[in-house]
């Protein structure tokens, strides 16, 4: 089930990768929107301020996770596309080591100081119970969003973006029973929505694991592979941290708006979180270009195959503007409908404003697809580190709006990430292609010298 994006027609082989990825990230949010639709609807408006109000915060410590996580696999992916199979297994064996590392010391953190984030965060009082609630059992779970990201990022690594999916779609069946019987059987209110989503995760990682260990022989290991590598940890870390620090960072400036969206209301926090659950959704075949890209830039850039970077990166820029018109002329009709999946009887009132958020933010999907596909293609050509500056950007948009936010009211809340994207793309394009000199090392013909993955590669 592996697969070589170094050979064939770019488009078929985004596609073919892709369309997995992109079925995994719609299982993925759609038990998260059984989780909110099941809260909204059942628990109240109340209910559903309180899981929206650490929406953020839940970005940037999950986002963290995916980040790392997905760094990680680069390596991976890189020593794959060289053909060098027991490097790509030592860096396997380093990612097991600093995933547990980090699992842990996250977790920690997290459930130690997470009153003080969500005080910080000036969370509404009337939902701090319940946000408390429902964000500490999934930071009690990150261990299992680590092992599912990390197993489900080495399969990708390798061609592998079907037995992910396949996982997902088992878990957010689990998810949505889970659901009905934490919540409405047992009456675990937001616990339970919290519980349902981290079980289901754990699900999805050990099947991924289970996968890796028996269908994978390049991944069977022996004993010296799993010695401490100081130099192959430093270069997972290089890949990896900047990663997880580019979600985390994104995510600082919408903690940011979200505390700042908190001191609206809880009638405000309600609309936001409806319609971003919505976007969100939405929002998931760029979340699996990004995904692609990273691959299938890891896999060229570690067989040298300069050229195909260009034209994997043509047949997907012309992807993301398609779905980016399609979703804004489908938004046109469904906005109201969808939005009104997660309001009960009584936010329905809310509607007018969640379908002015949600087309104000459909408007900009396109530069939001030219985030993920140069970012996550700069990342799998080995400038993790260069990429993480967009995130940088991202951070300071959606701060300064979210300092008009008190003066301008909603409106500027709605103007926030497009701005963001917006912000990422001036400094996205054109580092892409100052990458990819540094990586071909034009000599005014053209040809390359050798690609060393790493060593020769950080910005």
């Amino acid at each position: 089930m592996t697969k070589e994006l170094t050979k064939g027609n770019p488009m078929r082989l985004i596609l073919s990768f892709g369309i997995p990825v992109l079925l995994g990230n719609l299982f993925q949010q759609l038990y998260n929107l059984v989780d909110t639709a099941i809260v909204g609807k059942t628990l109240g408006g109340a209910a559903l301020a309180s899981v929206g109000a650490t929406g953020s915060i839940n970005f940037l410590v999950v986002g963290f996770c995916m980040g790392v996580c997905g760094g990680f696999a680069i390596p991976v992916a890189q020593q794959f596309g060289a053909e060098n199979p027991q490097e790509l297994r030592r860096y396997v064996t380093g990612g097991v080591w600093l995933t547990a590392l980090l699992g842990l010391a996250l977790t920690a953190a997290t459930v130690f100081f997470c009153g003080d984030i969500l005080t910080g965060m000036d969370t509404p009082a009337d939902i701090y119970q319940r946000s408390y609630c429902y964000i500490i059992t999934i930071f009690a779970g990150l261990p299992a969003y680590f092992l599912y990201n990390f197993t489900a990022g080495i399969l990708r690594a390798l061609g592998d973006s079907r037995t992910p999916v396949i996982w997902l779609s088992v878990a957010a069946i689990v998810n949505m029973v889970l659901d009905v019987v934490f919540i409405l059987t047992f009456r675990l209110d937001v616990f339970g929505a919290a519980l349902a989503t981290v079980l289901a995760q754990l699900l999805a990682g050990i099947g991924c694991l289970v996968r890796m260990l028996r269908g994978y022989p390049i991944l069977r290991t022996e004993r010296a592979d799993w010695r401490w590598d100081t130099r192959r940890a430093g270069e997972l870390c290089l890949m990896g941290l900047p990663m997880g620090l580019q979600y985390s960072i994104t995510a600082i400036g919408s903690v940011m708006l979200q505390t700042a969206v908190n001191g609206l209301g809880t009638a405000y926090v309600t609309t936001v979180t409806a319609a971003t659950k919505v976007s969100m959704f939405l929002c998931c075949p760029f979340d699996a270009m990004g995904s692609t890209m990273a691959t299938y830039g890891g896999q060229n850039a570690g067989a040298a195959k300069w050229e195909r970077l260009h034209q994997g990166l043509r047949a997907c820029v012309l992807l993301g503007a398609v779905y980016a018109a399609a979703a804004l002329v489908a938004l046109q009709f469904l906005a109201d409908p969808l939005n009104g999946l997660f309001l009960d009887a009584g936010s329905i009132s809310l509607l007018p404003m969640a379908r002015q958020f949600l087309l104000i933010n459909v408007l900009f999907y396109f530069p939001l697809a030219l985030v993920n596909i140069f970012r996550f293609l700069i990342q799998g050509m080995g400038f993790s580190p260069l990429a993480t500056f967009a995130g940088v950007l991202e951070m300071a948009a959606r701060a300064g709006l979210a300092q008009l936010v008190p003066v301008y009211g909603f409106t500027a809340a709605c103007f926030a990430s497009p701005a963001a994207w917006v912000m990422a793309d001036l400094f996205l394009l054109p580092a892409y292609f100052y990458c990819f000199r540094r990586l071909t090392h034009m000599d005014g013909q053209h040809k390359p010298k050798k690609f060393r993955p790493l060593h020769s590669t950080g910005a």
